[in-house]
Formats: C-alpha cells, sequence, structure tokens
C-alpha cells in the first residue's frame, strides 16, 4: 500500500509563506510647510491657503515644517503662546490689524539632506486690514519662496532647497522614525496589516486541520 504524505505540513504552508512575505513599504509622505489656525488653545489645520486667507485683529495661526503623508497626521507648531503673549509689545493702532504668527522649521529628522532647521519662533505682524496671512508673513519672516503653482516652499530662507518632495517612509514629528497605526487591524497605508492575514490563515489551517485528523481517526 502507498503510503500518503502527511496532509498538516502541506496545510502549513501558506501560513509559512506569508509569515516570511515582506511587510509592505511605507506609503511616502511630503516635505512641507503646513499651515495652521490657533481657536482657543487648540491648533486646527486650515482651510485656505496663506495666499488667500485673510485674518481678523487678534488671530493666531502657525506654519510648520515637517514630514507628513496628509493633513489629519501632519505635525501640529510647538509652543501654546496666546496673542496677549505674542503681540504684548504691538499696541493697536487705527487702520491696521495685529496677527500673531508662529513658525515652527520643525526637527533636524525632517529637515532635508544637510540642513539644520532653526528654532521655533513667534512674532507680531502689524498689516493693513485687509492684509492675508501670506502678506503678514512676510512682514515678520522674510525671505519667502514660492513654487510656480504659489505653494509655499520657505519661511525666513528654510529650507534652502526643495519644495513638497514626496519622502520615502514617513517620519515620527517628534523622533524622526517610522510611523503606524497599532492595533486597529490595519497598516498605515489603510490596508489589511500582515498580521490580520496571517491570522485568518492560521485559522483556516487549523480548521482544515481538524477536519483531517478527525476523518483519519475515522478510517482506522
Amino acid at each position: 500500500m502507498t503510503r500518503r504524505a502527511p496532509l498538516l505540513p502541506l496545510l502549513l504552508l501558506p501560513l509559512l509563506f506569508l509569515l516570511a512575505a515582506p511587510v509592505p513599504a511605507h506609503a511616502a509622505g511630503y516635505r512641507y510647510w503646513s499651515f495652521w489656525d490657533r481657536v482657543g488653545d487648540q491648533w486646527t489645520y486650515a482651510t485656505q491657503g496663506p495666499s488667500t486667507d485673510r485674518p481678523a485683529d487678534g488671530d493666531v495661526q502657525g506654519f510648520r515644517f515637517a514630514v507628513s503623508s496628509d493633513s489629519q497626521e501632519a505635525a501640529q507648531p510647538r509652543g501654546a503662546d496666546s496673542f496677549a503673549v505674542i503681540c504684548a509689545k504691538t499696541p493697536a493702532r487705527d487702520g491696521t490689524k495685529r496677527v500673531a504668527l508662529v513658525v515652527d522649521f520643525g526637527t533636524a529628522a525632517d529637515a532635508p539632506s544637510g540642513e539644520s532647521p532653526p528654532s521655533p519662533r513667534t512674532a507680531c505682524a502689524r498689516v493693513v486690514p485687509d492684509a492675508t496671512t501670506a502678506e503678514a508673513l512676510a512682514t515678520v519672516a522674510k525671505p519667502l519662496r514660492y513654487d510656480t503653482n504659489a505653494l509655499l516652499c520657505a519661511i525666513a530662507g528654510y529650507p534652502e532647497t526643495g519644495c513638497g518632495e514626496p519622502v520615502a517612509g514617513k517620519k515620527d514629528p517628534t523622533t524622526g522614525t517610522g510611523t503606524g497605526k497599532t492595533g486597529t487591524g490595519t497598516d498605515k497605508d489603510g490596508g489589511p496589516s500582515i498580521g490580520l492575514y496571517a491570522g485568518a490563515v492560521a485559522v483556516a489551517v487549523l480548521a482544515a486541520a481538524s477536519v483531517w485528523q478527525a476523518r483519519r481517526r475515522r478510517n482506522r
């Protein structure tokens, strides 16, 4: 009688191949200046660009240079100074408005190769009532640099080169290490994680093995 090869090792092969498969690479992020509004003590991602937004007297707005893949993961400006603190030495004047600006140049991990970020700074811009945020920023943080699509590329000359370029493997805004969601069953690209796939295959393998063992016992 020809002896059949054990079936269980064959059932385990899909799981072994899956566990040995490489984990998908992180989606690329982008290195750029994000734009924020301060509401109370919270930063919110601005719904307009600085060249079209027209802040009111007393507003606090911020910029943060970092690597991020989208607005939901963008690093916020650091610092919690209020308008009263930032503009304490800039008294109100008729025919003008004051805008408190927070400029965070980010971390060394987010800096382009060969560049070092300046320290975060705050400034109080006094501008005409209908001035945009970009015009307010230009009065306190020159030189500014824009690309042909009016994307803000540099504030106070930083960074010297580049503008919204993709960066392989998004970095954590504070540590510079790769980040991803944990405990959700999905990887940071939005797809199922390798652990979730492995778990599903393991359940299928165990179920098939149980059926095989039961049939084997009946045939003895």
